[in-house]
């Protein structure tokens, strides 16, 4: 009977983890410059900085953060209420160069990678996202503190 129900847990994640590495969160087809520009303009709506999210589909890494900033409450609130946040396509089938030197070629850290853009579309900083890791997973402290420490308001308000 042990073995039986180890068998089916075994199974079970191995499903889970087959389906979560099938999830689409980034379109190769889309136009990085143009997906930037639509996130600015509504940042500067809204009042928020942008969150560029650089990966792609083939990166277990990617799509783990992406789903973890999606389920994790704590993450989840942070990111709406302080960011436009965009999944911008680095792969074999598009690298999106123009793209990746308008985002201060974040490709050096690895992927997943985030560029927090201000208003006017500057990177104000990059963050290689093994910092933010902890087991198999991500930390919230970590993505938290990250998150909340590159806030416009965090980054405008003196102390």
């Amino acid at each position: 009977m042990k073995k039986t129900i180890l068998i089916v847990v075994a199974l079970l994640v191995l499903q889970v983890t087959a389906v979560a590495q099938n999830r689409k969160v980034y379109d190769e087809h889309l136009n990085a410059m143009a997906q930037i520009d639509n996130a600015l303009k509504k940042a500067e709506a809204e009042g928020k900085y942008v969150l560029c999210q650089v990966g792609g589909n083939w990166c277990p890494w990617c799509i783990r953060f992406a789903e973890y900033a999606d389920t994790n409450a704590a993450v989840k609130k942070i990111i709406k209420e302080n960011f436009v946040y965009i999944h911008i396509n680095w792969s074999k089938g598009n690298k999106n160069p123009e793209a990746m030197q308008r985002l201060g070629n974040p490709a050096r850290f690895g992927f997943p990678v985030f560029v927090i853009l201000n208003r006017d579309g500057h990177p104000i900083h990059i963050q290689n996202s093994a910092y933010l890791e902890e087991g198999k997973g991500y930390s919230e402290k970590k993505v938290s503190e990250f998150l909340l420490n590159w806030t416009e308001q965090a980054v405008t308000t003196l102390k």
